[in-house]
């Protein structure tokens, strides 16, 4: 017999980067000179000729993010944060490359 209802889908809460980004933010945590890594790798991907949109806006937030604070307390609760900056964090886990 034909359902009405439509299927809805349960929302997938756990990213497939959800595990690497914890584990970034610990190791950031305990050594907070790797925030340099994070600075390097900024620069690096700054450089090169074709990245696509939405890589450069990750770089251009987490830019932001290092100019509204040097705290790695504020800097770790960003990275996790639910909003639309935390969110383009973690779509481009390369720009985490080196901290594990």
């Amino acid at each position: 017999m034909y359902n009405s209802k439509p299927r809805i889908r349960p929302a997938n809460k756990h990213n497939q980067h959800t595990d690497f980004i914890a584990k970034v933010v610990q190791q950031l945590r305990d050594d907070e000179s790797k925030l340099a890594i994070i600075k390097g790798n900024l620069e690096e991907y700054r450089q090169q000729r074709f990245l696509k949109r939405g890589f450069l806006t990750a770089i251009e937030r987490f830019d932001w993010v290092f100019e509204a604070s040097d705290n790695i307390e504020d800097i770790c609760q960003q990275i996790l944060a639910d909003d639309y900056i935390g969110q383009r964090l973690r779509r481009y886990p390369l720009l985490f490359k080196g901290i594990l």
